[in-house]
């Protein structure tokens, strides 16, 4: 299986590579993403029968790598977890550039193998090299349309993040002493070593996820990329960054480390899924939209890791099972949600000529195809059962409810804080969704290129359809999910617990409540039927018609044939009621009323915004400390020759007196 893996790897490559010689080819788009398709699906196929059949025990040996050992691979449950939900994006996403114009041909399979070869790798070399490799590959795809200047500044804000993620990761593997993973199981850090883990670590993967406060090149970076690099950057990439995080706190670092270690993965991701949910409801962009979704989402996934933290610390083995099962299951549950909904962004972009909401709407008459994909996206991602977000959601809070368990009364508060703030970020994640669905497929077109609308091809459609009939399987049947996914809970928590399952059914414990989500779809299905019906019969035989209440407007002049648009809700009249209750503590939230003199005809004006001051708040010394060294490198330029010369000598002599020093321990 190894072996396959190793050769869909190769495969990905000879991809890139033939993708130089065949650019301009009529046929170079369907040969290189049909080709990363088909690695895509093996991908999905070998972790999904490495987990229902048995994984392999000894690690592949690569014959090339760096000077001390060569790379290496494995795959064990963790790993088989995330490749299977690489491959089923992968094929999602590269089945609708298969349908579209051909961009980042080079770029595009280096992606996807940089991902694969990180989660699959088996010493921190080889994860290292796919990480930074999936950082750079995706900065190319972000700079795509570099001569919007917009882009040009994501790109730049995304390649510090991942220098920054780097700079981090790097001295963090240092650290452990060794690559092998094996080796780094048997000897876990300890002490001041184990604290510069946890910390290197929790910045080094937090900022590629993004998590707070490293997130705000989250929602420049997305829409800035085209949508099928949205899609997987959002449903895969974060997730490779939380894979990274899992294996080298939970499963490298061991059980050895105490409990405590889960207060900061709570605390940031409470703040990510707070904020970003916030975001989400005030922003106006429908891929920025997603993206702070995304961080919002993100966040919870890290709350249910810090808990597994807390509790294996506390020595509850099954409540940390339940809540990395949680943490796992939202993974898988928000990449594939979230891979579907930044399709749809972009089939609503090429069909309509935008994303802004306030330029869209009635979309669901003109794409009913994509208006079903996008209502499953946006159900799960709002926590609807029977959808996959309940379940995961479920889970979560469930594991949060526990908290009372933890023997210190520090933990215990900080647990019942972080489930009311995780539930508000549930509740407020569900509003703009909501919001989402309303104001781009409901009421009237607000502009001809909206009303000329026209679904897309046949491969997109089919691409979108396939993680929306992902995600309304995996809300069904999460119990067999978790079943898969055991091995990568026993490696995170413990040899000996076992998945939160029951039958067909999620358990929070022995003794505690379940969740039967084939109980519950059976049940809303009948609520449905039974209302349909009583509709049916309450309603007279021929429907009567009259006149749409403009909500105390005029009518619109003849010559708004779409109606007026202010007749209808807005995206910042929909926000304004959350921007005024939280978006002035958390995002610095601004309303200004300009109203003319006495006399004037002029119409007043209602100006709202905000500024998200804790993703600014890393980069402003960030950028002070760039300029302070860009000033010193300038006053190179005043050298003479002999100051040239003897600032390379003493660099030499430095570096020759390091060597000298690392080969004498």
């Amino acid at each position: 299986m190894l072996t396959a893996l190793a050769l869909g790897l190769a495969l990905l490559g000879l991809l890139a590579l033939a993708a130089l010689p065949l650019a301009g080819h009529r046929l170079a788009g369907r040969i290189v993403h049909g080709g990363c398709c088909v690695v895509s699906a093996g991908f999905a196929l070998a972790a999904l029968g490495g987990m229902a059949f048995g994984l392999p025990e000894e690690p592949l040996r690569l014959p090339f790598g760096p000077a001390w050992a060569g790379m290496s691979l494995a795959m064990d449950g963790l790993s088989a977890w995330f490749l299977l939900l690489l491959g089923l994006a992968g094929v999602a996403t590269s089945l609708f550039a298969l349908g579209g114009a051909p961009r980042g041909l080079v770029a595009w399979p280096i992606f996807l193998g940089a991902m694969a070869l990180a989660l699959l790798a088996a010493d921190g070399f080889t994860l290292l090299l796919g990480f930074e490799a999936m950082s750079l590959a995706s900065w190319a795809l972000v700079a795509l349309d570099h001569r919007e200047a917009g882009n040009r500044a994501a790109a730049r804000l995304y390649l510090i993040v991942a220098a920054l993620a780097a700079a981090c990761l790097l001295p963090c593997f240092g650290l452990l002493g060794v690559m092998d993973f094996a080796a780094i199981r048997a000897a876990p850090p300890e002490g001041w070593r184990a604290v510069a883990v946890l910390a290197l670590g929790l910045v080094g993967a937090g900022a590629k996820a993004g998590l707070v406060p490293l997130h705000a090149w989250l929602p420049l970076a997305h829409p800035a990329a085209p949508s099928h690099v949205s899609a997987l950057m959002s449903g895969a990439m974060t997730k490779v960054a939380l894979y990274v995080m899992a294996r080298l706190l939970l499963d490298l670092c061991g059980p050895v480390q105490p409990g405590w270690w889960g207060l900061p993965l709570l605390v940031l991701g409470v703040a990510s899924a707070v904020l970003g949910a916030l975001r989400a409801n005030l922003e106006e962009d429908t891929k920025v939209l997603l993206a702070c979704s995304t961080i919002e989402n993100v966040g919870l996934v890290v709350v249910g890791l810090g808990l597994a933290l807390l509790f294996r610390g506390a020595d509850l083995g099954a409540m940390a099972a339940l809540a990395a099962g949680a943490a796992l299951l939202h993974a898988m549950a928000h990449g594939l949600f979230k891979t579907l909904l930044f399709l749809v962004a972009g089939a609503i972009q090429h069909a309509a000529g935008s994303r802004r909401l306030d330029r869209l709407g009635g979309l669901i008459h003109a794409m009913p195809r994509t208006a079903l994909a996008a209502a499953i996206g946006l159900g799960a991602a709002a926590g609807l059962p029977p959808l996959s977000g309940f379940a995961s959601e479920w889970l979560l809070l469930q594991s949060l409810l526990a908290g009372w368990r933890l023997g210190e009364i520090g933990l215990q508060m900080a647990a019942a804080a972080a489930l009311a703030l995780a539930a508000m970020a549930v509740a407020l994640a569900a509003a703009a969704m909501l919001r989402f669905f309303g104001l781009v497929f409901l009421g009237r077109p607000r502009s001809p290129r909206g009303a000329g609308a026209r679904e897309m091809g046949r491969l997109q459609i089919v691409a979108m359809l396939l993680p929306a009939g992902l995600t309304v399987l995996l809300g069904l049947f999460p119990a067999l999910a978790l079943e898969l996914a055991g091995e990568g809970i026993r490696q995170l928590v413990g040899p000996m617990v076992r998945p939160p399952v029951i039958g067909l059914a999620l358990g929070a414990g022995e003794g505690h409540s379940t969740y039967a989500p084939l109980a519950v779809a059976l049940l809303i299905g009948l609520a449905l039927m039974l209302l349909w019906a009583v509709v049916r019969w309450r309603s007279p035989a021929i429907a009567d018609r009259g006149p749409v209440w403009n909500g105390g407007f005029i009518d619109p002049p003849a010559e708004l044939i779409f109606g007026d648009p202010l007749s209808q809700p807005s995206a910042a009249g929909m926000a304004q009621p959350l921007r005024r209750m939280l978006g002035g503590t958390l995002l610095a939230a601004r309303e200004r009323v300009t109203l003319p003199p006495p006399g004037d005809p002029r119409p007043a004006r209602l100006e709202a915004g905000f500024e998200d001051r804790i993703g600014m708040a890393p980069l402003t010394p960030a950028a002070r400390i760039r300029d302070a060294m860009a000033a010193q490198v300038e006053r190179l330029r005043s050298l003479t020759i002999r100051g040239s010369l003897s600032l390379v000598f003493a660099t030499l002599v430095g570096l020759l007196a390091l060597v000298a020093w690392l080969e004498g321990r």
